[in-house]
């Protein structure tokens, strides 16, 4: 079965940190990993995304307060976010792309709320 299990989400107060994971399962063949987030009533954009190689790339908005990195052997990928403010607050969503074809797999989400 393809899923994308997320986790790590929850209630932080602004300046604070959140470290969610990401397991992959019956995906084969990942070529890269990433977060992406959905604020109300906003698109869904991208956060952070990382490859096989481990090279990453960051949001402008988020560049020196988050990073991912990816353990391959777990098919597993992480996002530490620290200083977080409250225009992070979203849904957050694991992505895998996989394949000959870069099929995107998405996990359900998990939802970060930066509040005092």
């Amino acid at each position: 079965q393809v899923q994308l299990v997320e986790s790590g989400g929850g209630l932080v107060q602004p300046g604070g940190s959140l470290r969610l994971s990401c397991v992959a399962s019956g995906i084969f063949n990942i070529y890269a990993m990433g977060w992406y987030r959905q604020a109300p009533g906003k698109q869904r954009e991208l956060v952070a995304i990382i490859t096989s190689g481990g090279s990453g790339n960051y949001a402008h908005s988020v560049k020196g307060r988050f990073t991912i990195s990816r353990d391959n052997a777990k098919d597993t990928v992480y996002l530490q976010m620290n200083s977080l403010k409250a225009e992070d607050t979203a849904v957050y969503y694991c992505n895998a792309n996989a394949g000959p074809y870069q099929v995107n797999y998405w996990g359900k989400g998990t939802l970060v709320t930066v509040s005092s």
